[in-house]
C-alpha cells in the first residue's frame, strides 16, 4: 500500500531523472506527476509553491547525495597521496559518464545553468550545494595537510574542473575531457601540497 511519504519521494525522484535528462524548463509538472505515476494534484499538495518550490527540494536532495558521494570519492585515508586519489576520483567520474551514455550524471549543473539569471531561490539552492560540496572536499585537502585557505581554493578549483570537464564530455560525448581534467586537478594538487610543504620553512 502506497503512503503519502511514498508519493511525495516518488515525485521528487521522478523530477530529479527529468531535470538531469533534459533540465529544469523543459519538464513540466504534468510530465513529473506521470512519472511518477501520482494523481497531478498531489504535487501542489506536497509542493504548495509549484515547480520552484520542487526544484529546491530536488536541489537540496541531490546536493546531498552527491555529497555523500563525494566523501565515497575522497575517502579520509591517512597516509593516501591526495592527488592519486583526486586522479582516480576523476577516472571513477569519466567511467560513470561513459556508462550513463553522456547525459549528465548530475541535476545540480544542469538546472544551475538554466536558473542562474532568471530564478533567484533556484540560483541560491544550487550556490548552497556547490558551497557544501566545497566545504567536504576542503576537509578531505586540510585532513592531509594542505592548510587554509589553500584547501578550499584546491576544492573549489578541483569541483569547477570536474563540472567543466562534464560539460565537454557531453558534447563530445567523449570521456577525453574528464580524463585531461584528471591531469589538471592532480596538478592543481600537487602545487597545493608543495606549498604547504614550503610554508615552515618560509614562515
Amino acid at each position: 500500500m502506497r503512503t503519502t511519504g511514498d508519493t511525495r519521494a516518488r515525485i521528487v525522484t521522478a523530477a530529479t531523472e527529468l531535470f538531469r535528462r533534459q533540465g529544469y524548463a523543459a519538464s513540466g509538472m504534468k510530465q513529473i506527476v506521470a512519472a511518477a505515476d501520482a494523481p497531478y494534484g498531489s504535487a501542489y499538495h506536497f509542493f504548495p509553491g509549484g515547480k520552484t518550490q520542487l526544484g529546491e527540494e530536488v536541489i537540496r536532495t541531490s546536493g546531498a547525495a552527491y555529497l555523500e558521494l563525494i566523501a565515497g570519492l575522497f575517502p579520509p585515508a591517512e597516509g593516501a597521496d591526495m592527488a592519486t586519489v583526486t586522479r582516480d576520483a576523476f577516472t571513477a567520474a569519466a567511467q560513470t559518464l561513459s556508462e550513463l551514455d553522456f547525459t549528465d550524471p548530475c541535476p545540480i549543473a544542469t538546472v544551475a545553468l538554466e536558473v542562474a539569471g532568471t530564478h533567484e531561490s533556484l540560483r541560491l539552492a544550487t550556490a548552497e550545494v556547490f558551497a557544501s560540496w566545497t566545504d567536504g572536499l576542503a576537509a578531505f585537502y586540510l585532513a592531509g595537510g594542505i592548510a587554509e585557505p589553500a584547501a578550499h581554493e584546491t576544492a573549489s578549483s578541483v569541483i569547477a574542473l570536474l563540472e567543466g570537464a562534464f560539460m565537454l564530455g557531453r558534447a563530445a560525448r567523449s570521456t577525453g575531457p574528464v580524463r585531461a581534467a584528471s591531469r589538471a586537478a592532480a596538478a592543481i594538487v600537487r602545487a597545493a601540497q608543495s606549498g604547504a610543504a614550503a610554508a615552515p620553512a618560509d614562515s
